[in-house]
């Protein structure tokens, strides 16, 4: 699954794919920027690929969706490329 959203800096990227990575299964790849201008309001990142989602436990998948749902309420809701059983973002 391919998610994005604009409003969160590199940093907080980053933070969010250390704690992906802390699910057993789920490997997470930064997305190159979309051909935009550079902005400091808007994410320095294209947004993040999870993979590896299809094999996870139940606690797992609620795991990853809490985590994703946390950081949609305090940013700005997920853009999903592909959309998995695991995001209600």
């Amino acid at each position: 699954m391919k998610i994005h959203n604009h409003k969160i800096p590199l940093a907080v990227y980053r933070e969010i794919a250390a704690h992906l990575r802390q699910v057993e299964g789920i490997a997470v790849a930064y997305l190159t920027p979309i051909d935009r201008e550079f902005s400091y309001t808007e994410s320095q990142i294209g947004g993040l690929e999870i993979t590896g989602a299809n094999l996870l436990t139940d606690s797992a998948k609620i795991r990853i969706d809490s985590l994703l749902k946390y950081y949609a309420d305090r940013y700005h809701p997920w853009q999903i490329e592909s959309q998995p059983e695991i995001v209600n973002g």
